[in-house]
């Protein structure tokens, strides 16, 4: 490595995460933390913590001229913005190279050029991707005049940002200026940014993506992940590889992803997301997430690469240490996300006190989370508590080892989405595979 500290810019599960590969490397580690984090987990695992005054994510781990003090201060040769916060946002990315420190990531045009959907979807085409038929649209007008080509329903989507924010389906030309008007509205509070696009939708689509490593100069992919099943276009469980695709379609996504990574000149680790139809297998180029995912552990338990390392790795300037015949997957893996909210309240936030936190253990096993007994879930923040990650020689048996985890998890003082995740698991669809993403929606009313 060219550098001995790394500074962590962001909190919870994934801030523990990147914690620990660093120690293994060696590494010293600093953390910037908010108010409610003073006492979390990752304050007594990081060897120098730094307060970040305040509460609000705008204050303290959005405030890039914040982060950068306290990553100065701390010694620090390289700043890791883990996911969600800073990750994708070229101005920090910026800020950290001007500090003299290595950002753990894209270099920032990577990050320009996949930060804006339409900036994205036009550098798709340029390296030869299919895309979803649609574009930018200003008002109803121009929107029905792509409809006339596309046909309903449409989707409505936010230029900037992403997690559904801004996102709209539209079954009628009647309801287009409503639509527009709400997912402008949206995308402007979430992002800044009230430009949208619009696009066919895919009644029967599979979301599917690739997991790929690039050194700016050649790329190679580690298989693809499945994240079909998503309510309110928010994931909730995640498997390895992407089950029931035939292997010459299985092929042509994992190779079109590695032509846009080499396209990019991207450096660093990055997921190239599809929209797969289910009948036919067409694939269409969705968008590239410009850092680690939160389903990473399910690629890194079924191919046995640290991706942590791997940025890490690549940051430091070294060349890609694998070619693509090296990379072999072994098995399947799944990943629950463990969320603060109430299935049976319409998954409200349910922030608070955890009186106890009993995470499952045992073969094929791994959990990723920051709560332990006694912690608090703050109310300001992402709702994500762990991640259950099973891994087992086929599907079946990561399912069951999944299914097992579940009635060994307890979590009491707060409400969780484990009770749903047991409900998805014995869902007989979803035991058969190849869920699309209208799985949930009947899931949710059958």
């Amino acid at each position: 490595m060219s550098f001995d500290t790394l500074y962590i810019a962001n909190r919870g599960e994934i801030a523990l995460r990147i914690i620990r590969t660093a120690r293994r490397l060696g590494l010293r580690t600093a953390i910037g933390v908010s108010d409610p984090d003073l006492r979390s987990r990752n304050t007594a695992e990081a060897d120098e913590v730094i307060h970040l005054p305040g509460t609000a994510s705008s204050e303290t781990y959005l405030n890039i001229e914040a982060v950068i003090d306290a990553a100065r201060q701390s010694g620090a040769g390289a700043v890791h913005p883990g996911y969600g916060f800073l990750s994708e946002n070229s101005e920090f990315a910026r800020a950290v190279q001007r500090a003299g420190m290595i950002f753990v990531g894209p270099e920032p045009n990577s990050l320009d050029a996949m930060g804006d959907k339409l900036k994205a979807r036009a550098v798709a085409v340029e390296a030869g991707l299919p895309v979803v038929p649609g574009g930018e649209a200003d008002n109803a007008a121009q929107a029905a005049a792509i409809a006339t080509e596309t046909g309903y329903p449409l989707l409505i989507k936010a230029v900037s940002g992403g997690g559904g924010r801004g996102m709209k389906r539209v079954d009628h030309e009647d309801l287009l200026q409503q639509q527009i008007d709400m997912a402008m509205a949206e995308a402007l509070a979430a992002f800044g940014d009230k430009r949208i696009y619009v696009e066919r939708y895919v009644e029967s689509g599979r979301h599917i993506e690739v997991q790929v490593l690039g050194d700016g100069r050649r790329a190679i992919h580690l298989g693809t992940r499945d994240c079909s099943i998503q309510r309110r276009y928010q994931k909730l469980v995640e498997e390895a590889p992407a089950p029931d695709v035939p292997a010459d379609a299985l092929s042509a996504i994992e190779n079109a992803a590695v032509k846009l990574t080499e396209h990019l000149g991207y450096k660093g680790a990055g997921t190239v997301e599809f929209l797969v139809d289910s009948e036919t297998f067409e694939f269409f180029f969705l968008e590239m997430n410009a850092r680690i995912q939160v389903e990473h552990p399910v690629t890194e338990v079924v191919t046995g690469i640290d991706l942590i390392e791997q940025q890490l790795t690549l940051a430091g300037g070294a060349p890609l240490g694998f070619e693509q015949r090296d990379i072999v997957i072994e098995g399947s893996a799944l990943e629950l996300r463990i969320n603060a909210e109430d299935p049976a309240a319409d998954f409200a936030p349910s922030p608070g006190f955890v009186a106890r936190a009993a995470w499952p253990a045992g073969p094929g096993l791994r959990v990723d989370s920051h709560i332990r007994s006694g912690d608090t879930v703050p109310a300001a923040y992402d709702s994500l508590v762990g991640k259950i990650i099973a891994h087992g020689a086929d599907r079946s048996q990561a399912i069951e080892r999944a299914g097992a985890a579940l009635r060994h998890l307890s979590i009491e003082g707060i409400h969780t989405t484990a009770p749903l995740h047991t409900r998805i698991l014995e869902d007989a669809r979803f035991a058969n595979g190849a869920v699309d993403t209208r799985f949930f929606e009947g899931f949710e009313h059958g």
